[in-house]
């Protein structure tokens, strides 16, 4: 088989030494390369100096002209050279087909166009729907991962009959992968289908906060192997999406991002228990008003656990309108119980331990010590 492969590409290089005249092809190239940068640069000129226009709608245009200028540059000297013989010169058969790079190009210049065509309606045309619906970010995910999945296929199946591949041959392709899986491709097949699941079933979603494995995290992008989670430390970790239907995921922006935080508090047993638990619940309305993040329903609620070996315990209840927060709330009310403890004078106990020595014979131990030395 690769010696077949080899002869057919040396053949096919023949074939292109013995036809073509490359100065020529150099100076077409060049040629239609020039006129289609001139046009490409009247365009522009004409568009952007007529009106003015947003950001947005500039990047939009010079996408779409920079597109049809390759492809049109692609399609001219594909009409070109589409008469050569090493054009059409048989590089491998299959079945009764003759594939050939003429073919090839077809095959892979479609799917390079859906790609693009693809890119460009998710980049420009679909926020405007997002946002006249007013759909969250991992629903617009979602609709964009699917439609472009849908053209991508769409394409293929265009490409392959373009080449002349009956698509009914190609139950016994399917037939041959699903063997393949059943042997070597299980994980990834796994995890394919994992990725479509959840992004229809959607228990987790871009923009979420999640917990996996101890690590916090935010999902970033769902692909079709894996998901990628940016942790709060800045660190990209990629996962299976299999792991999120066979594992146990924390999700803490799953239908309700309102989360409730506890902060424990000890403090000394000369301390009124009631006046901790005015200061606490007073701290937390003062971080309420200041923040949205703290929510003044459900009420803030302060516990008194228990009496501790050197401290009264108490926990503070406060609930958060998104757990991305939570650190930040705690490091201010922390801040306030600090500051609060401070002017009250409210001693924050820590461990203390009392050494006692029980008496002893001082003059058998002095004697012993001697006889030792």
């Amino acid at each position: 088989m690769k010696l077949f492969i080899i002869t057919s590409m040396m053949n096919w290089f023949r074939s292109i030494a013995l036809e073509t005249s490359w100065y020529d092809y150099a100076l077409v190239l060049s040629i239609s390369f020039a006129v289609l940068l001139i046009f490409r640069f009247i365009v522009l000129k004409i568009l952007f100096g007529r009106k003015k226009m947003n950001g947005e709608k500039m990047q939009a245009v010079r996408f779409f002209i920079n597109w049809i200028t390759f492809y049109s540059l692609i399609l001219l000297l594909f009409i070109y050279f589409s008469d050569k013989n090493w054009m059409r010169y048989n590089l491998i058969e299959i079945g009764t087909i003759d594939i050939t790079l003429f073919l090839i190009i077809i095959f892979f210049l479609i799917i390079s166009f859906a790609h693009q065509l693809s890119k460009f309606i998710t980049t420009f045309f679909m926020p405007h729907i997002y946002e006249r619906y007013q759909l969250d970010r991992g629903m617009r995910f979602t609709f964009n991962r699917v439609f472009h999945y849908l053209i991508i296929i769409f394409a293929i199946l265009i490409s392959i009959s373009t080449v002349g591949i009956d698509l009914s041959a190609l139950t016994v392709f399917a037939s041959v992968i699903g063997v393949g899986i059943g042997f070597g491709l299980q994980n990834i097949a796994s995890n394919f289908i994992s990725g479509i699941i959840l992004l229809f079933e959607r228990p987790i979603k871009v923009g979420d906060r999640v917990i996996v494995d101890d690590i916090i995290g935010d999902i970033e992008k769902i692909n079709m192997r894996a998901t990628i989670i940016k942790s709060i430390d800045n660190e990209h970790i990629i996962v299976p999406n299999s792991y999120f239907l066979e594992e146990q995921v924390v999700n803490r922006s799953y239908s309700d991002p309102t989360m409730r935080v506890i902060i424990p508090i000890g403090v000394s047993y000369a301390t009124n228990p009631e006046l901790i638990k005015e200061l606490l619940l007073q701290i937390a309305d003062d971080e309420a008003k200041q923040t949205d993040s703290v929510l003044l329903e459900p009420k803030p609620f302060v516990h008194f656990v228990g009496f501790g070996a050197s401290s009264l315990d108490f926990e503070l209840f406060i609930w958060i309108s998104n757990p991305n927060d939570i650190i930040y709330v705690k490091t201010n009310i922390n801040f306030r119980i600090y500051h609060a403890f401070q002017m009250y004078d409210i001693e924050i106990p820590f461990p203390q331990r009392d050494l006692h020595i029980r008496s002893t014979d001082w003059a058998k131990l002095t004697e012993s010590q001697n006889k030792g030395n």
